[in-house]
């Protein structure tokens, strides 16, 4: 009964710092909002529509993407209970700024009742931004290549796509090398939460480890033992590593078909260059949804590819307002049914 209590005075607590960052999220874009709201009369609806479309196809492949790599560790999910979990992630992931740490903390907590370990969770959320990464390698190439054809592919395009492409290749590299080893991802992990702890202490000084080490290890060790099933069936990850690609590439579309909308037609190199490093920027950001640093970046960029801001920063605005959105509202109807007394459950594929 007292853990039924603390479980729902959890919630409780989770709900209300929930709104708190959603009300947080309106006062920061509130700009971008009424931007918007102006421009829509410069717009062709017709094609603006289309980004809803687009965005299910992105959600779409971002719950096979999850399915798939579940389905490597031998759990079995079906596609909307991993289409829904990646709603309520992306709406975590927005409204929470933590470069993606949130998704982290919850996919663990949100697949606990489905008897999904810790570990695997955290393996599974992992491997999402990796595969991701390595299929933004593919785009980035194309995107130089279309430039060039172009002939905009200037050297500070070719800087910035070569620095990202890399930066993503050594930190994917870096990342296998510590989890590889049970002894190295204990060292790194352990050292990591007791920097946090120290941090902690300072607001909290009568917890000294408010994050329990044994605890830590537990959960990475099992981490580490996942992450070798994963490696001695490597070529499982071509399913997956297709479907992170065609998540990537519905979203790039959609950026592409909000300059549709305003009846512009640009190169499609520069926008996925743009859109990559505005979202790696974004990721480090301090305020919820990247909100001011994802446009700078994003027009700035576009701009070295030869397209005016006059034309880009409306654009981007459009875009960002209209797919937060769609993070957002369904991401919160799904996030508040996941903290319901008797949450939905995810259910599990029948095969």
């Amino acid at each position: 009964m007292a853990k039924k209590i603390r479980s729902t005075k959890w919630k409780t607590i989770l709900s209300v710092v929930t709104i708190l960052a959603l009300v947080l999220l309106g006062y920061a874009v509130r700009d971008q909002l009424i931007n918007t709201i102006k421009n829509l009369g410069d717009v062709r609806a017709s094609v603006l529509l289309l980004v809803f479309p687009l965005q299910f196809g992105n959600y779409f492949y971002q719950g096979k993407l999850y399915q798939s790599l579940f389905r490597v560790l031998g759990e079995r999910f079906r596609t909307r209970s991993m289409m829904r979990l990646a709603f309520e992630i992306a709406f975590m992931n927005t409204v929470f700024p933590s470069g993606g740490v949130s998704g982290f903390s919850y996919i663990s907590l949100r697949l606990r009742d489905e008897n999904i370990s810790a570990g695997k969770a955290s393996l599974v959320q992992m491997m999402r931004f990796v595969l991701i990464f390595i299929g933004f390698q593919v785009l980035l190439s194309l995107g130089v290549l279309l430039l060039a054809i172009d002939g905009r592919a200037n050297n500070l395009l070719i800087l910035v796509a070569s620095s990202l492409a890399t930066l993503l290749l050594v930190g994917t590299f870096l990342l296998a090398y510590i989890i590889g080893s049970k002894e190295r991802i204990n060292s790194f992990f352990t050292f990591l939460t007791r920097i946090i702890n120290r941090l902690i202490y300072v607001v909290r000084p009568k917890h000294p480890e408010t994050i329990n080490i044994d605890q830590v290890k537990k959960m990475f060790t099992e981490l580490h033992e996942n992450y070798l099933q994963l490696k001695s069936n490597w070529l499982a990850l071509i399913k997956p590593l297709r479907n992170a690609f065609l998540s990537s590439l519905f979203e790039i579309t959609t950026l592409y078909v909000v300059y549709l909308a305003y009846g512009e037609t640009v190169n499609p190199g520069a926008v996925i260059i743009a859109y990559a490093v505005a979202n790696f920027a974004g990721l480090i950001s301090i305020l919820p949804g990247g909100a001011g640093v994802y446009e700078a970046l994003m027009t700035t960029v576009m701009a070295a590819g030869g397209v005016p801001a006059a034309v880009s920063l409306p654009v981007t605005v459009t875009y960002r307002v209209m797919t937060m959105i769609i993070q957002v509202i369904p991401g919160y109807w799904f996030y508040h049914k996941a903290l319901q007394s008797e949450p939905e459950p995810i259910y599990h594929d029948d095969e």
